[in-house]
């Protein structure tokens, strides 16, 4: 674990601006701790959970701090949330229904059945997963697990799943169930900007932080991610409807596909015969993200308000519990109903006062500045920023309508950042002026300003020593005073790499799984991202793939551009020439081959594979293909 070498302590402004916060909310209300530990049968008896090379992915005592009174280091709401979010262990829902929480991002719901337990999002790695297994067995006895349920399409809601279930075990009948259109984004985000994304997200959950007062302390919805292995076993059955009811292991489960909310494919689901409302990741204990930090595409509140208002309707006046994926649950079908409906009035006033605003003209950092929750919203501790929050969510409602364009030409066509850092900093009087006037507003308490003016610096000199120690103490400020627990992992992350070097990507998703699900159009696709355009501007090579037992496709680089396609050597243009080779080969051996796990120069030589004309070609086509960078700079150029 990295140490927190050069952490300073919280300045005035923040201590006070943190001392308000205790003022204005009401830490004496005890109903969600209460809630947090209800239900408690027990923890793990050693606290680490290591991979099978005795590498720690999960350490259950790293937030025993959080017992401790909160420090001027943070804000006091996120670290009630944090202390909250940090139970760990066995707990019961409601008879039968038990949740593994505080083992990894996420929780793992475990439904009794007639002959075993039915597994609902085994966490984010097999290893934290087999570790609340294993929890769940020792109170409740060696039940096997006779099916396994998606409730939707990130990671931490399946990639555990190898830790719970294996290939022997669907094969022998246990079903996986997922809602509709799991796999294509599950397989998609993680995969055509996964790189990009698991980077960011080292940010997002400051899992290479220290854990401490100075550190990392949770990121609102969890406390971090699991750093183990993570795996995926595709469904074998979907979702397909709203009112759908499967039966498995003598559990009776109605569900509610709820696609476009918090992820692309996603649902709830009501247990009639228990009264027992699982929410998946639709209403957690905070403002969720419509847009999350790490990337992805941005959510729809205006359906995602609809959707929980739905679930109100379905199965408000028969849930006596609401649980979902993340936090505790809810019990009392009036709390259920009562923390539905804030859920569901949280996003539509988000959507419409962010529609409202723009429509007056104000742009996406006008209106983050603007709005603020009704009274009644503020006050509920389940609406507030731990994880989305009102600033980067109204920005989100911007994008998704306006794109990122605010529609002031000064704005559309503005240099790059080194380019315009250089221009600034000439323009402010150079780089040790501007950090001399950028110390002198840290020393005001603007850090905000700190972080947005010594960024030029950086930008136009990255090796300038002050200016990275300048804007490291800012970002750490900023991060000491946030409720919200990505934007301080976020802010101290940069801190750390300004400070120490970059702590790289401890979280990686892309796993052979996932690769594994890839259809064979995926598969290409995830090449075409990689083409180097401009090396490929003048390139032609086509390459004819003959896959045994099925159709045949010809990947074709051209203009910068890998097509592919069974018509891929005809267009607009006329037909193309012959391809320069033609690869007959198994499926197994082509995605070997696509994957890197095998050189084109062994093909000739494998019985099961025929090649036709120049293998060069292949080779050729493959030298046009760039591999991404799990380590780019975020804070420098």
């Amino acid at each position: 674990m990295l140490q927190d070498s050069g952490a300073k302590p919280a300045e005035p402004g923040v201590v006070a601006a943190n001392a308000e916060v205790r003022r204005r909310f009401a830490f004496d209300d005890t109903q969600d701790l209460d809630d947090a530990r209800r239900g408690f049968m027990g923890t793990a008896p050693e606290s680490l959970i290591r991979a099978e090379d005795g590498r720690v992915v999960w350490d259950l005592d790293a937030y025993g701090f959080l017992d401790q009174d909160c420090p001027d280091t943070a804000n006091p709401s996120l670290w009630r949330q944090s202390r909250l979010c940090s139970e760990h262990g066995l707990f019961e829902v409601t008879e039968g229904i038990y949740q593994v929480r505080g083992f990894d991002l996420s929780n793992m719901t475990l439904v009794e059945g007639e002959r075993g337990v039915f597994v609902i999002d085994p966490l984010l790695c097999a290893e934290t997963a087999a570790a609340g297994l294993a929890l769940y067995r020792a109170h409740r006895g060696e039940r096997p697990v006779t099916g396994v349920l998606y409730t939707h399409s990130h990671a931490d809601h399946f990639g555990g799943v190898r830790g719970v279930l294996g290939d022997e075990d669907v094969a022998r009948g246990a079903p996986v169930l997922a809602p509709h259109g799991f796999l294509e984004h599950a397989v998609s985000e993680n995969v055509y900007a996964g790189t990009a994304m698991n980077r960011r997200a080292a940010y997002m959950y400051g899992a290479a932080l220290p854990k401490g007062e100075r550190g990392q302390i949770g990121a609102g919805l969890g406390q971090t991610t699991a750093t183990g292995s993570v795996g995926l076993i595709p469904p074998t059955a979907d979702i397909t409807r709203t009112g759908q009811s499967e039966t498995v292991d003598g559990i009776r489960m109605v569900f509610q596909l709820t696609p476009g909310t918090e992820a692309p494919a996603e649902l709830n689901l009501h247990f009639p015969d228990r009264a027992a409302l699982c929410m998946a990741e639709n209403a957690t204990h905070n403002l969720h993200n419509l847009l999350t930090l790490r990337g992805a595409q941005v959510r729809d509140p205006r359906v995602w308000a609809r959707y929980l208002a739905e679930a109100v309707a379905l199965y408000g006046a028969s849930s006596d519990v609401a649980f979902a994926s993340h936090h505790w649950p809810v019990w009392g079908r009036e709390r259920v109903v009562a923390f539905l409906t804030g859920q569901r009035d949280l996003y539509a006033y988000l959507h419409d006062q962010t529609l409202r605003l723009l429509n007056q003209g104000r742009t996406a950092l006008e209106i983050a500045e603007e709005i603020r929750l009704p009274p009644a919203l503020e006050r509920a501790w389940h609406t507030h920023g731990y994880y989305g929050s009102v600033s980067h969510n109204t920005k989100a409602v911007y994008q998704r309508y306006l794109g990122w364009f605010d529609g002031n030409p000064a704005h559309l066509w503005e240099h790059p950042p080194v380019e315009a850092a250089r221009r600034y900093v000439e323009f402010m009087g150079g780089a040790d002026e501007v950090v001399r006037r950028a110390r002198r507003s840290f020393a005001d308490g603007d850090f905000r300003w700190v972080a947005q003016v010594v960024q030029h610096v950086l930008f136009a000199d990255p090796d300038h020593a002050e200016a990275r120690r300048l804007q490291a103490d800012a970002l750490e400020q900023l991060g000491y005073g946030s409720e919200n627990g990505t934007w301080r992992n976020f802010f101290l992350t940069g801190a750390h790499e300004l400070r120490h070097g970059s702590v790289g990507t401890p979280t990686a998703t892309t796993s052979p799984d996932l690769l594994a699900a890839l259809t064979l159009d995926q598969l290409f696709d995830s090449l075409a991202i990689r083409v180097d355009g401009p090396r490929g501007w003048d390139a032609d090579i086509a390459v004819r793939f003959e896959i045994t037992g099925g159709g045949a496709t010809t990947l074709r680089l051209r203009n910068g551009v890998l097509t592919h396609g069974a018509d891929t050597g005809t267009g607009a243009d006329g037909p193309a020439a012959g391809p320069d080779v033609t690869i007959a080969l198994p499926e197994s051996d082509l995605r070997a081959l696509l994957l890197g796990a095998t050189d084109p120069a062994d093909l000739a030589a494998r019985e099961n594979v025929r090649v036709t004309g120049d293998l060069g070609g292949l080779t050729a086509l493959l030298g046009h293909l760039d591999a991404p960078d799990p380590d780019f700079a975020i804070v420098t150029p």
